[in-house]
C-alpha cells in the first residue's frame, strides 16, 4: 500500500488552493506574494510571453495593470492530478483605451507544481484572435472578416 500518494494529492489541492487565491485576489499589493506561489526558475508563458524566473513574471503581471483597469481573474474549474493541475478562468477588465465597458477573456491554465508546492511551470490557452483583437476597433472588423472567410 502507498501511503505516499494522499500526502502528494493533499499537498496539490492546497497548491492549487492557494494558486487560485492568488489569481482570485491579484492586486498591485498582492503581488509581494508572488514568491510564495511561484518557485524561483519558473516558466511562465502565454499567447504574449514566455519568460522564467520571479522578476520576469513580476513584470508581466505590473504591465497588466498598466496597460488595464480592474483586472480580475474568476477561476470556473480547477482539476489537480499528480503535481499538475488544469484551471479554466475568465479574466474580466477594461480597457484604458480605444474600447469602453467591461471586457472578457475566457482562457485555461496547465501548471505544474514542485515538492513545494509551488508553481514550476505555467501554461495559459486563450484565443487572442477571439478574445481579444476581435474586439478592438479596425482590427476587430477584419479579425472577424477573416474568421467568416475561413469557414467557408
Amino acid at each position: 500500500m502507498n501511503t505516499s500518494m494522499p500526502d502528494m494529492t493533499e499537498r496539490v489541492e492546497e497548491a492549487l488552493a492557494r494558486l487560485v487565491a492568488f489569481y482570485e485576489h491579484l492586486s498591485l499589493e498582492s503581488l509581494a506574494q508572488l514568491g510564495a506561489v511561484y518557485a524561483p526558475g519558473a516558466r511562465f508563458k502565454d499567447p504574449f510571453n514566455e519568460v522564467a524566473g520571479h522578476a520576469a513574471i513580476l513584470a508581466i503581471f505590473e504591465h497588466m495593470f498598466v496597460q488595464v483597469d480592474a483586472p480580475r481573474f474568476v477561476v470556473l474549474e480547477s482539476l489537480g492530478q499528480g503535481q499538475q493541475a488544469f484551471l479554466t478562468w475568465e479574466f474580466h477588465f477594461r480597457m484604458k483605451r480605444l474600447v469602453s465597458g467591461e471586457q472578457c477573456i475566457r482562457g485555461a491554465t496547465h501548471v505544474r507544481f514542485d515538492a513545494q508546492g509551488r508553481v514550476v511551470m505555467h501554461r495559459d490557452y486563450w484565443d487572442a484572435a477571439e478574445e481579444l483583437y476581435e474586439k478592438l476597433p479596425l482590427l476587430g472588423g477584419f479579425m472577424r472578416m477573416l474568421r467568416r472567410a475561413s469557414r467557408r
